[in-house]
């Protein structure tokens, strides 16, 4: 049994398919049914039942894809030890992020580059139970990750830094029946179109949650992962969207109406998180101290 067959092995379930399993795994998919019997034979039991396209796991199955979480953070943290005796100030920062943070990292990023040039950025752009996964697995030492009441147990597992705290708002199209209004009760959109975010994207189940608690189901007419596309949409009169406050500010208010939520505050939390009681490189430990003095600056100046 060698590390890389474990991490197939997780990818596979994760993806529920060898097809996209193999995909992210930038291989061939029958390269990793190739790792995956291999795994099965080096162990002598069976991990999968499969019946055509579709397995389950077996409860040997289910053990091992415990445990392989584990493995694969401690064989991370091993790389990490290893990689700081033999070059303090190099290597790489691996760092999980949404794509909606590109302006409030983006800066940073570029600091902490000047600070230390021999240090390669590697950016693993994804929403935030992806993220998860990949702190999980030690893909990424730290990442962008929602605080919010549907993932509550998330943060036994995590430390976390604050990064952005913003109330979600409503945009609409100039000229909606909501124009010029201080603010509108989220009951009140329960007939309009949404456009809503990838179903793996947190803030989906922060306004579904929100929604249902309104008392009604969204009306979904489109999805996509990325802002400036959802605000296009909305522009164009496809439907509304509910977004953060911060990101709402920077479009042109003659194209959108941006009306605060009345009730409830429903937010987009950000963090900064990493595994709790793992080991971080010297690369990961100098931007958590880069972050950490940037958010004392702003929090001075509040």
């Amino acid at each position: 049994m060698d590390i890389r067959s474990l991490r197939y092995f997780v990818e596979v379930v994760e993806q529920n398919s060898f097809t996209r399993a193999a995909s992210k795994l930038h291989v061939t998919q029958p390269t990793v049914s190739k790792m995956i019997a291999q795994l099965e034979q080096s162990l002598d039991l069976a991990l999968l039942d499969r019946a055509g396209k579709r397995f389950t796991l077996t409860d040997a199955g289910k053990v091992v894809l415990s445990r392989a979480h584990e493995l694969l953070a401690l064989h991370a943290e091993l790389k990490v030890e290893l990689r700081d005796l033999q070059q303090l100030e190099r290597g790489e920062l691996r760092v999980g992020v949404s794509p909606q943070t590109h302006s409030t990292l983006a800066p940073w990023l570029a600091e902490y580059h000047q600070r230390y040039p021999g240090i390669e950025l590697k950016m693993y752009e994804s929403g935030t139970q992806a993220i998860e996964r990949d702190l999980r697995t030690g893909t990424v030492e730290l990442g962008t990750m929602l605080d919010y009441p549907g993932n509550a147990a998330t943060w036994q597992d995590f430390d976390a830094l604050p990064l952005v705290r913003s109330p979600l708002c409503l945009l609409a199209a100039p000229g909606s029946p909501w124009q010029g209004r201080s603010s509108v009760a989220l009951a009140e959109l329960a007939d309009s179109p949404f456009i809503f975010y990838g179903a793996a994207f947190a803030l989906n189940d922060i306004v579904l949650d929100a929604c249902q608690r309104a008392g009604f189901a969204p009306r979904i007419t489109g999805r996509s992962g990325q802002w400036d596309f959802i605000a296009s949409l909305v522009r164009l009169g496809v439907g509304i969207c509910l977004l953060p406050k911060m990101y709402c500010d920077t479009l042109d208010a003659a194209q959108f109406d941006v009306i605060p939520l009345d009730g409830p505050p429903v937010e987009w939390n950000l963090m900064l998180a990493w595994r709790r009681g793992g080991r971080l490189s010297f690369a990961a430990r100098a931007w958590l101290d880069l972050v950490r003095a940037h958010m004392a600056d702003a929090a001075r100046l509040q």
